[in-house]
């Protein structure tokens, strides 16, 4: 018996139903087709048709944009069976399709939608629809031994991140699918508004967009400098909106809005998102998106140093992240009203002087 026998003949009807439209090689001969057979079946003018490498879509005509992404995957996917750890025979995996059954894709996969595509499925505006993209990217780990083609253009990476489910696919993190897009844009208009998209649309933070085109080391095109400090700004705007409206619907005192400190005769004290001078607590939001480690590292000790020379003073610092300001307001609101009450068991600050930003 070679390795393409079938296992157990049966005819070929009983494949494409209408559910399972989507099989691999190794699917199918557990199914008893002959690599022959499968051969035969995806001839010109067949009912058959081999999509990718190892991947026959069960009927003739266009794959749909949900059978491509489907196939890129089986494509890149690592088939894993049971018998590699049991020694026992595997069942055949079958690809769930509308109104099929179970999905091939395991809970951690070694291989997900990302770039422009996953940008679709995360229901990005700017994103072009699935239909128009002639290849969709699949991110799989550097040592994997895979090679874009056709529909499928293979991007590898060191560290995998964990996947996120849409639509039961599995899809790069926005950011990390944002700088694989990126990646292959020359357009500066379309990077600025898929970057913009992804701050004012609440998908991710500037700081993490920031840090994936800094490993992507992206952050040397001049165009992707330009759409980041947008990104930083926008980012920074959105933050500032949700800090008004923490004081404003949470009760809490009003400060003095965007002011430097400086002591009186003496050296600044930088500047502050919010003052509240009577219990000296100090606020700012953590919207640091430095263009290159070293700088944010730099900006890092910086502030550092004065927030312990504030501290010093008598003056609390609060660090608000932006992140945490829109997953919840009340809390950081409670986290500010701490601060302000536990004023009346402190040590007076220092006198500083107060001025606008």
């Amino acid at each position: 018996m070679t390795h393409d026998t079938p296992l157990s003949p049966r005819p070929l009807h009983h494949l494409a139903d209408g559910r399972r439209r989507l099989m691999t090689a190794a699917q199918l001969r557990a199914h008893g087709v002959s690599a022959a057979e499968t051969g035969r079946q995806c001839r010109p003018g067949g009912p058959w048709q081999q999509l990718l490498p190892n991947v026959v879509l069960l009927h003739a005509g266009p794959p749909t944009s949900e059978e491509r992404l489907h196939a890129v995957l089986l494509y890149a996917a690592r088939e894993r069976t049971p018998a590699a750890v049991s020694g026992r025979p595997a069942p055949a995996s079958v690809p769930r399709q509308p109104g099929g059954e179970q999905q091939p894709f395991a809970a951690d996969p070694e291989a997900m939608i990302t770039g422009l595509a996953a940008l679709t499925l995360h229901g990005f505006s700017a994103a072009p629809p699935l239909p128009s993209l002639d290849v969709l990217d699949v991110l799989v780990p550097r040592l994997r031994r895979l090679r874009s083609t056709g529909c499928a253009r293979v991007v590898r990476t060191a560290a995998l991140p964990t996947a996120v489910r849409v639509t039961g696919l599995p899809v790069a993190p926005v950011a990390r699918a944002l700088a694989d897009a990126v990646a292959g844009l020359t357009d500066p208009g379309v990077v600025h508004r898929l970057l913009t998209e992804a701050v004012r649309g609440g998908h991710c933070e500037p700081a993490a967009v920031v840090r994936e085109l800094n490993r992507a080391r992206l952050l040397g095109r001049p165009h992707v400098v330009d759409a980041v400090d947008s990104l930083v700004a926008e980012g920074r705007a959105l933050a500032e909106e949700h800090l008004y409206r923490m004081v404003r619907e949470h009760a809490l005192p009003e400060p003095v809005w965007n002011v430097d400190l400086r002591l009186p005769g003496g050296p600044g004290l930088g500047g502050v998102d919010a003052f509240w001078p009577e219990q000296a607590v100090a606020l700012e939001l953590d919207t640091r998106g430095a263009h290159r480690r070293q700088e944010d590292d730099a900006a890092r000790a910086e502030q550092a140093r004065r927030r312990e020379h504030l501290e010093r003073l008598g003056i609390t610092v609060v660090r608000l992240a932006p992140r945490k300001l829109r997953a919840s307001l009340e809390h950081q609101a409670a986290v500010v009203r701490t601060a302000l009450m536990a004023a009346e068991d402190r040590e007076p600050a220092a006198y500083v002087v107060v001025l606008p930003r």
